[in-house]
C-alpha cells in the first residue's frame, strides 16, 4: 500500500477515535464538586469574625444616637423635622467623613429608580397603571436638606449623591472617638394609592382623614463595618436597609386627637392620654389573657368627626434600636396587653381605624403574642418594652417595636379564610422582624434572604404551631416547587444582591430559604439538632451585624453536621432537587443445602449477569432473581489469618428479599433520599438516608436494600418534603404506581 494512503488511513482513524472519545465524554456528566467545602467562597475568619461563625475577639461596630424633634403637618401633609446625631467611632481607623442615607429621594425627580425602572404600554393600560409608568402623578418628593451643622452651629461641608450624603468632618474622628452634628430637613409625604413605597399615607374619602406611616423619614447613619467600611449601596427600592444601633430621643408633634405609635416607649401619657385611657393602658399592662381597650371604636369614630386644630407632642424613648419609626391618626382604635416572655412582660398594642375593627379586634394583639412566644422559643427572649401592629393597606412592613400590616374584613364585615390567613401570616411576619434583622441585624440592602428568609421560616413555624387550621404551605418545600423548576435564564440563586434578583426576588428573598430551613430542620439535621444551632447563632449574633458566613460556620459548629453542600446548592445555585426511582432489581440468594460441620463447602458460581434482563423491570411481576453465594476467595484475606463463616452468611441471607436501586440526580441538587416501602402484607416502611450518598456519584448511585417482606412498591419523597420538582418518576413499579402516588400526594 502507497506509505502516504497509509498515513491517510492512520490519521482518519485516529480522527474518529479522537471524535468518538470526545462524544463519549460529553455524554457522561461532568463532576461539579458538589461536596467541596465552601472555604474558597467564604471570607477569610480572622479576629473580627472567628472561623466558627461567631464574633472574634476583636469584633467591633459603630454606633449613633439620636435627638429628633419632628411635626407632622395634617393639612398639607408633610413632615418637617431636625436631629442631633452623635456618632461613636469604634473602627480600629481614623474617619475623614461619614455618610448619610436619604431614603426619602428615592421619590425625588430624576432619581436613580426612575431613571431606571423599566415599563411598558399596552393597550387598554389602567390608568393608575400607566401614570405609575410614566411618573404623571401630581407629588413632589424628596428632601429639602435646611442644614447641616456641627454641634457649634457652624455649617459642615455635604454633598448629595442621590441616595446617601457625605458629611466631610472638621479633622478626623479617631477610634473611641464621638462626633455631634446636626440636620434639618423636610419633605411631602406620599400618598401610598398613588406613589407606593414602604412608608406614606393612607386617605379615607369617606370622613376626610389620613392614617400616617411614617418611615424612612429622617436622615440614618449608614453603617461602618469591618466586612466592607462604608455601606454606601445606593437604596433602589428592593434592598432594604443597613443600619447602625443606637439610642433615640424623639418627640413628634400631632394634631391633639391623634394617637401616635412608635419604636419605644412614650415618655409623656399624661401630656397626651386622657385619665381613662392611662387608667386603661394601666390596665393593659398587667393583663395577659385579652386585649384591654385604651381608646374604643365610637372614641375614634368621634373623633373622626371632630377633628381638633391643637397639637400635642408626644416623646419617646427607644434604647439600643437600629432604627425609628412612627404611625399617627385620629382614626386609631387602640388596645394592648402584656406578654410573658422570659423575665420581661411586653406590651403588645394594636393600632386600627373602624374599617379594620370586625378583624383586628379579635386577631392582632393576639398574633403578636403567639410571634414573641413562638420566636422567643426559637431565638432569644424580646429584649423591647413594646410591639405595635398598626393597619394599612400595603402588605406588611417592620421597623424596632412597630410594624405597618395589611389585612381587612370585607365592606359588610365578613371575613374570608384568605383574608384571616393574610392578616395573621402578614402581622407574625412583621412583629417577627424584631428578631431579624431588628436585632440580630444583618445588611438587608446586600441580603434579602438572611432577614426575610430566616423570618419566614419562623413565621410558617409559628402559622404551623399556633394556626394548624390555616394555610401556611407557602414557606414549605412543597410551596417553592412551581418556583424551583422554573425558567433557570432567568433565575438567580439566593446570594445575588437584593436588587439584581429581578423576577427571584421574591422566592429567593422569602420563600426559597424558608423552604430550605425547613429542609434542613426536618430531614437533614433533624429538629433538635437544628433549633440549638438556630438558637446559637440568634444569641451570638443579637444586637451585632451578622454575615452569610457567620450563619452558614455557625450552623455547623453548633451541630457537627457538615452543611457545605446544602449552602452550596440551595444558596449559590439555581439547581433543583429531582431525584429518580431509576431501576429496581429483585433478587434472592440461590437455595443451596449447607452442611454446618464443612466451613468450606464449594458452591459453584452462576452466571447473574447472563439470566438478567438487560432491560429496566416495570414492576415485580417477573420474580427475584436468584443468585449464587461463592465462598470467600483466599486471596480477598490478604495477610489476615481469621476467616468468616461464609455459611453464615448465606443463611443470614436465606429467603430474603433483596433490591438493588438505582437512584438518579438530575436536577442537580444534591438530597437525601426518603424511602417510602410497602410490602404485600400492605404495611409500610420509612427509610432516610444522608445526603452524603451522592458524595462519589452525584449523578447516579446503587444501593442495596435487604428486606424481610416482599416489596410491591417504592416511593421516594412520600411527603414532598425535599421539594421534588418532578414527583412522578419517583415511583416504582412505573406505571401503576403513578395513581397511587398521587393519591398520596393530595393527602399531603
Amino acid at each position: 500500500m502507497n506509505p502516504n494512503i497509509m498515513k491517510k488511513i492512520i490519521a482518519i482513524c485516529f480522527t474518529l477515535m479522537t471524535v468518538s472519545c470526545a462524544f463519549a465524554q460529553e455524554a457522561q456528566p461532568k463532576w461539579q464538586g458538589k461536596f467541596e467545602q465552601l472555604d474558597q467562597m467564604l471570607p477569610t475568619p480572622n479576629s473580627y469574625r472567628s472561623s466558627s461563625g461567631a464574633p472574634g475577639a476583636d469584633y467591633w461596630q459603630q454606633k449613633a444616637d439620636y435627638v429628633i424633634d419632628v411635626e407632622l403637618n395634617d393639612e398639607n401633609q408633610s413632615l418637617t423635622g431636625s436631629e442631633t446625631i452623635t456618632y461613636f467611632n469604634n473602627a480600629p481607623e481614623d474617619l475623614k467623613y461619614l455618610w448619610i442615607q436619604l431614603d426619602q429621594n428615592i421619590n425625588a425627580d430624576g432619581s436613580m429608580t426612575k431613571k431606571t425602572s423599566g415599563g411598558s404600554i399596552r393597550d387598554s393600560i389602567p390608568a393608575k397603571m400607566l401614570a405609575t409608568t410614566t411618573s404623571s402623578f401630581d407629588y413632589k418628593g424628596g428632601y429639602t436638606i435646611k442644614f447641616v451643622k456641627d454641634a457649634g452651629d457652624k455649617d459642615l461641608p455635604y454633598i448629595i449623591n442621590n441616595t446617601m450624603m457625605r458629611v466631610d468632618l472638621p479633622q478626623p474622628l479617631k477610634k473611641g472617638e464621638k462626633f455631634t452634628f446636626k440636620i434639618s430637613w423636610s419633605y411631602n409625604i406620599n400618598d401610598m394609592m398613588m406613589v407606593g413605597g414602604r412608608s406614606g399615607m393612607e386617605f379615607f374619602p369617606e370622613d376626610g382623614n389620613y392614617i400616617y406611616f411614617i418611615a424612612q423619614w429622617f436622615p440614618r447613619m449608614c453603617v461602618f463595618d469591618d466586612y466592607e467600611g462604608w455601606q454606601n449601596k445606593q437604596f433602589l427600592g428592593a434592598g432594604e436597609f443597613a443600619l447602625t444601633f443606637g439610642n433615640y430621643r424623639v418627640k413628634i408633634t400631632v394634631p391633639s386627637d391623634h394617637i401616635v405609635g412608635a419604636s419605644g416607649w412614650l415618655q409623656n401619657p399624661k401630656d397626651v392620654l386622657s385619665k381613662d385611657q392611662i387608667d386603661r393602658f394601666e390596665k393593659a399592662r398587667k393583663t395577659f389573657d385579652q386585649p384591654v381597650f385604651v381608646v374604643t371604636e365610637d372614641e375614634a369614630k368621634k373623633k373622626e368627626k371632630d377633628r381638633s386644630k391643637k397639637k400635642s407632642t408626644w416623646e419617646f424613648y427607644a434604647e439600643n434600636v437600629r432604627d425609628f419609626a412612627f404611625s399617627s391618626s385620629r382614626k386609631y382604635i387602640w388596645d394592648a396587653m402584656a406578654v410573658k416572655n422570659g423575665n420581661n412582660a411586653p406590651l403588645a398594642q394594636s393600632l386600627y381605624p373602624k374599617e379594620g375593627y370586625a378583624l383586628w379586634s379579635k386577631e392582632s394583639t393576639k398574633a403578636i403574642k403567639n410571634c414573641l412566644d413562638v420566636y422567643s422559643a426559637r431565638t432569644i427572649d424580646y429584649p423591647y418594652p413594646t410591639a405595635y401592629s398598626c393597619n394599612w393597606v400595603g402588605g406588611g412592613m417592620e421597623y424596632p417595636m412597630i410594624s405597618f400590616n395589611g389585612g381587612r374584613p370585607a365592606k359588610d364585615g365578613t371575613i374570608s379564610e384568605r383574608t384571616l390567613t393574610r392578616t395573621v401570616s402578614v402581622i407574625v411576619h412583621e412583629v417577627g422582624h424584631n428578631y431579624f434583622p431588628m436585632i440580630i441585624n444583618s445588611d438587608e440592602r446586600k441580603d434579602t434572604w438572611m432577614d426575610e428568609g430566616l423570618n419566614s421560616f419562623l413565621e410558617k413555624e409559628t402559622m404551623k404551631e399556633r394556626y394548624p387550621k390555616l394555610d401556611h404551605s407557602g414557606n414549605t418545600p412543597k410551596g417553592i416547587v412551581s418556583f424551583m423548576k422554573g425558567d433557570k435564564s432567568i433565575m438567580r440563586p439566593v446570594m445575588a444582591n437584593s436588587d439584581n434578583q429581578g423576577r427571584s426576588f421574591g422566592p429567593n428573598g422569602y420563600n426559597k430559604p424558608a423552604a430550605a430551613l425547613t429542609i434542613l430542620r426536618e430531614t437533614v439535621m433533624g429538629p433538635e439538632l437544628f433549633d440549638k444551632a438556630f438558637k446559637e447563632y440568634s444569641q451570638r449574633w443579637a444586637f451585632k451585624h451578622p454575615k452569610p458566613s457567620d450563619f452558614f460556620r455557625t450552623m455547623e459548629d453548633a451541630s457537627a453536621v457538615d452543611l457545605d453542600w446544602f449552602w452550596r446548592g440551595w444558596f449559590f445555585t439555581t439547581d433543583n432537587v429531582d431525584l429518580t426511582v431509576d431501576d429496581v432489581k429483585w433478587y434472592k440468594v440461590k437455595s443451596t443445602q449447607i452442611d454446618p460441620e464443612k466451613k468450606n463447602v464449594k458452591v459453584k458460581q452462576g452466571d447473574l449477569a447472563a439470566n438478567a434482563s438487560k432491560e429496566k423491570a416495570a414492576d415485580f411481576s417477573n420474580g427475584p432473581q436468584e443468585f449464587n453465594v461463592i465462598n470467600t476467595p483466599d486471596a480477598d484475606y490478604r495477610d489476615f489469618r481469621s476467616r468468616i463463616d461464609d455459611n453464615a452468611i448465606r443463611q443470614k441471607l436465606d429467603g430474603k428479599n433483596i433490591y438493588e436501586v438505582t437512584f438518579k440526580n438530575s436536577g442537580g441538587l444534591v438530597s437525601p433520599v426518603i424511602i417510602e416501602w410497602t410490602f404485600k402484607d400492605g404495611s409500610k416502611e420509612l427509610e432516610r438516608l444522608p445526603a452524603e450518598i451522592w458524595r462519589l456519584n452525584e449523578f447516579e448511585v446503587k444501593k442495596v436494600f435487604v428486606k424481610e417482606k416482599e416489596v410491591v412498591n417504592i416511593v421516594i419523597d412520600p411527603n414532598l418534603e425535599t421539594a421534588d420538582v418532578n414527583t412522578g418518576d419517583n415511583v416504582f413499579p412505573k406505571k401503576p404506581a403513578v395513581s397511587k402516588f398521587e393519591e398520596i400526594k393530595k393527602k399531603n
